[in-house]
């Protein structure tokens, strides 16, 4: 199925697939791409694709979609690679489950591997950025017969460890609390982006650039006074993240609004269902070459050191790990030519050996 209608029939996100001035938009967002919406054992996952030659497949995280890889995509189709960026199940027109448990890993690994079966591949090199990164990790960890590399991008990888991840938010948080403990009940999050959607996009795109928040100020974005919102730590008086276009945020903004937040906003809701899945790989390494990607002015990057720290031990297969500087979280946004030039050198050097 290469022209965007599902193989059933049936409309991705309860708009028909096919023809349609939303379809019409959305071709026009990258003329030179390829969308394609294909079947996974959970339903459908809307894919972007450019280029021929060996399959990267890029997964992105929150609040994002496949078009946080915009930048990505022509520089590695240039670079002799087919490059598939999808919508994350709970993103844009893939499949929106409506029981929480949906969004546990082990599918969003069964995707991943669906998605390499449908393009008519056996294998792919992951590249995941934000939870797009623990995703990609998992894929490799869990499969690595389909996923032979990886890298990760903003967030480094850390074995399941042995305490309940929420146990360990909750000592974090403190007398505050810890932006994934204030993601755990459902409604509460949505409650604060839905109404201003594009506003609210705005504010955490900018607040987690390189360059907007003091750096020793960063960690503290990421906890919340009681009764308190995460929009109440975006800086009141930042200018917009220079990255970040009218037309980039006019486009995020269009897909929430359309789907809500609640899908995106279930992967933080199964962290603790994530750590009993995954109980027979604790402190399991990944042996795949690998390739790290971090932000001086990112928190994951900041709070993650000691698990950079490990990646001898956690990825024995590292080939590089670089951090760009002065850049934040959403760093192949931010710095598209160094990412683009390590992920294509990385990729090259996979098929050179």
């Amino acid at each position: 199925m290469t022209d965007g209608t599902p193989a059933d029939g049936t409309p991705a996100d309860g708009t028909p697939a096919d023809g349609t001035p939303a379809d019409a938009a959305l071709a026009n967002v990258m003329p030179d791409v390829t969308h394609r919406l294909v079947q996974v054992p959970g339903g459908r996952i809307h894919l972007v694709e450019q280029g021929t030659g060996p399959l990267v497949l890029l997964v992105h995280g929150f609040p994002e979609s496949w078009y946080s890889w915009r930048h990505q995509l022509p520089a590695l189709a240039a670079a002799g690679f087919r490059a598939v960026a999808i919508d994350v199940r709970g993103y844009g027109r893939s499949s929106k489950p409506s029981d929480v448990t949906g969004y546990r890993m082990l599918a969003h690994v069964a995707d991943n591997v669906a998605v390499v079966r449908a393009l008519g591949e056996q294998t792919a090199v992951i590249v995941g950025h934000d939870w797009g990164a623990p995703i990609a990790a998992n894929s490799a960890l869990l499969r690595p017969d389909v996923f032979p590399a990886v890298a990760l991008l903003s967030v480094p990888y850390t074995p399941r460890g042995r305490r309940r991840p929420t146990d360990i938010y909750a000592d974090m948080g403190g007398a505050e609390e810890f932006y994934i403990s204030y993601f755990q009940a459902p409604g509460r999050a949505e409650a604060e982006i839905e109404p201003d959607v594009r506003g609210w996009l705005a504010g955490i795109y900018t607040t987690l650039s390189g360059g907007t928040v003091p750096l020793a100020e960063i960690s503290g974005i990421f906890f919340i006074p009681a009764g308190g919102r995460l929009c109440d730590r975006f800086p009141a008086d930042a200018a917009r993240a220079s990255w970040l276009t009218d037309a980039d945020l006019d486009f995020y903004a269009a897909e929430f609004e359309r789907t809500g937040l609640t899908g995106p906003l279930n992967r933080y809701r199964n962290v603790d269902r994530d750590w009993a899945d995954l109980a027979a790989w604790q402190g399991t390494p990944i042996t795949q070459p690998s390739l790290f990607i971090g932000g001086e002015f990112d928190g994951p990057t900041i709070w993650s050191a000691r698990a950079i720290k490990n990646f001898p031990a956690t990825l024995p297969g590292l080939v590089s790990s670089h951090i760009l500087d002065g850049c934040g979280h959403w760093v192949q946004q931010e710095r598209p030519d160094e990412v683009n030039r390590l992920l294509t050198g990385w990729l090259r050097s996979l098929h050179a050996r």
